[in-house]
């Protein structure tokens, strides 16, 4: 399995032994769960604004009709300096 050095300033690394040593794991397990926990939300965060977009450009003509004051003006509909 490929590897990774990560550099923690010396409070951070006294930060992790101290969390290990609560949770009873070590401090590579701590990490990698961190890290593994952020990859899941940043992918679930990601589905979810899609699935917004989809959604968003589905019931475009609703949001518009139902929010008019928020639509972009048409082109040649620009405002007037």
């Amino acid at each position: 399995m490929p590897a990774l050095n990560v550099e923690f300033s010396d409070r951070e690394l006294e930060d992790l032994r101290q969390i290990a040593k609560e949770r009873g794991t070590s401090m590579k397990a701590l990490v990698r769960e961190a890290a593994a926990a952020d990859i899941a939300r940043h992918r679930a965060l990601q589905e979810g604004a899609e699935a917004f977009r989809r959604f968003f450009a589905t019931h475009a003509d609703e949001f518009a009709a139902a929010f008019p004051d928020d639509e972009p003006p048409a082109a040649g509909e620009g405002r007037v300096a």
